[in-house]
């Protein structure tokens, strides 16, 4: 695999990873958000990540391993999940039996899906790091 295709490869990780973090912030930034403009509190987005379709390389193929590199966000679907049922009879969105519903959304949980994806990318960080070492070494090697 050359330079750019390992830093192709790289980088597509990197940007999964940044659109990733910024799902969760979008989370975290409505995590008291009880009415979207479809009248419902709102769903938690979960990213799905998937390899780019035909990105085959060259040594794969010699190999016979159609092994796909890169990667993206296929699709950015919504929790299911029912909504978090909070008792407050004076709270102005209140039901009729005094609940409101609160979006099904762990701050925990966030929080730890984006130290994950703060992780995932500084490992991309470190092995573009070692790439780069590694391309001007073997450029040292000629002269």
């Amino acid at each position: 695999m050359s330079f750019f295709s390992s830093a192709s490869v790289i980088g597509s990780g990197m940007s999964v990873h940044r659109e990733v973090m910024d799902i969760i912030a979008e989370n975290l930034a409505n995590i008291n958000t009880l009415e979207t403009e479809n009248g419902e509190p709102f769903q938690r987005k979960i990213p799905i990540i998937s390899a780019k379709q035909g990105n085959v390389h060259s040594f794969s193929n010699l190999l016979g391993n159609r092994m796909q590199s890169e990667v993206q966000i296929s699709s950015i679907k919504r929790d299911e999940s029912p909504p978090i049922m909070l008792y407050d009879p004076t709270h102005p969105m209140a039901d009729e039996k005094g609940y409101i519903k609160k979006p099904n959304i762990s701050q925990t949980m966030e929080m730890v899906r984006m130290m994950d994806a703060v992780r995932a990318y500084e490992a991309n960080v470190a092995v573009f790091n070692s790439s780069k070492a590694m391309a001007q070494r073997a450029l040292q090697i000629g002269s």
